[in-house]
């Protein structure tokens, strides 16, 4: 639902803002969906065609990033002959009409997976289309692009999945009319994933899972006050899950148990009793000034102070909402009309080869490459010298692997 039920919506249009700083040949513009979606999209766009015979191409960024995150690979893909549109997610920048109303009084109904999908079929719809030759989603963006690649496949035809690999929606507790003493493997593991957090914290040392502290009522102002300044707390967190930082070694895990995830690094797994600002602090103090450098490289303080300025205008609670989301089972109860669905569509995962995100999700990434989750899977597409933030660290890896998905796709449907 895109209710705003009884919070306060970050309505208009800012067109008082001043305009991105942005690449010649990408635009942006707000699209007017109040009537539809309860938004107003911000999108940047590229290789736009007012006959709109152009394939579509919809580019879905995670957190804490926004629509500026793709700039680097719009152009070239445009030029391959596609229409290209990065948006600016419900919750996120210069998107606005979502509720932004405090923690304890936000519809959180607005920010559900399904809702997510929604807003893509609405805005597809706006901008003059009915099929989208391919949506990529990078990190968290990637949850709800592969959702809508399961749940309109007519709309969405393919599938980049890059970061975060696709969990399909769980089957539901089967055989138990005449057998309700038994209790199904799958119910005992859904069991145990609502107890990790329990599990976490009897480690030695105690920790916790990033995502259920995302969740938290106190991480919004965490993220945006951090005591080393919102600019150097965004530069080490994006330093530290790049591959700019040696000890990002990633490697599969057992499974969804504590001893497992606590093998990932902190920025992941948290110490029990420190904020993530306090853990980037921590890493960031043994890392040279030199080094500390390695990511200005492919992210430019004048690129970063862009997504400062956005989130301090916004604040974080609008994005945090995906993972108050994902974290609470209520607010997944709709998924169950998916359970069993695989994607169908012919789908890629693409990812930085030192990212961790490609193994925070024990067994989804066997699933997607043995059928179980995706029926059409096109392969791991791994891009070395990229950690976490791929499209930005290197752009022309990612840009020869979305089009060579797409050239597969084309040619062998």
């Amino acid at each position: 639902m895109a209710s705003k039920g009884d919070g306060q919506a970050n309505k208009g249009s800012r067109t008082d803002l001043p305009p991105l700083s942005l690449p010649p040949g990408i635009t942006e513009r707000q699209i007017d969906c109040y009537n539809t979606a309860g938004l107003s999209f911000h999108i940047l766009e590229a290789g736009y065609d007012a006959s709109a015979k152009k394939p579509l191409i919809l580019l879905i960024h995670g957190f804490p990033e926004i629509a500026f995150c793709w700039r680097k690979v719009m152009l070239p893909i445009a030029d391959a002959g596609y229409y290209v549109v990065a948006m600016d997610q419900r919750g996120y920048g210069r998107t606005v009409g979502w509720d932004n109303s405090p923690y304890d009084k936000v519809d959180m109904r607005q920010f559900t997976i399904i809702n997510l999908v929604r807003d893509y079929v609405i805005l597809v719809n706006a901008l003059g289309y009915h099929t989208v030759k391919c949506v990529v989603g990078h990190d968290f963006g990637a949850v709800p692009a592969a959702m809508g690649a399961l749940m309109r496949g007519d709309m969405f035809t393919s599938c980049v999945i890059m970061s975060h690999p696709h969990n399909a929606p769980g089957p539901l507790p089967f055989n138990i009319a005449h057998n309700s003493s038994n209790s199904s493997a799958d119910e005992k593991q859904a069991h145990r994933s609502k107890d990790i957090q329990a599990d976490l914290a009897r480690l030695s040392p105690p920790r916790k899972h990033y995502k259920y502290d995302n969740s938290t009522p106190y991480a919004a102002q965490q993220w945006l006050f951090p005591p080393q300044g919102l600019h150097a707390f965004l530069r080490g967190y994006i330093h530290l899950k790049s591959a700019a930082w040696p000890p990002n070694t990633p490697h599969p895990l057992g499974g969804w148990t504590a001893p497992d995830l606590a093998k990932m690094p902190d920025y992941y797994i948290m110490p029990l009793h420190s904020s993530m600002p306090e853990v980037v602090s921590h890493h960031m103090s043994s890392v040279s000034a030199r080094d500390a450098k390695a990511s200005e490289s492919w992210f430019s303080d004048a690129e970063l102070d862009v997504y400062v300025q956005e989130w301090s205008r916004t604040g974080f609670q609008g994005g945090l909402n995906w993972y108050r989301s994902g974290t609470d089972p209520k607010l997944g109860a709709d998924l169950a009309l998916f359970a069993g669905k695989k994607i169908e569509v012919p789908s890629v995962f693409v990812s930085g080869a030192r990212d961790w995100g490609n193994f925070q999700q024990p067994g989804a990434l066997e699933a997607m490459e043995d059928g179980t989750s995706c029926s059409d899977f096109r392969g791991v597409r791994l891009v070395e010298g990229a950690g976490h933030w791929p499209q930005q660290e290197q752009p022309e890896r990612v840009v020869e692997e979305i089009l060579r998905f797409l050239k597969e796709v084309e040619r062998n449907g």
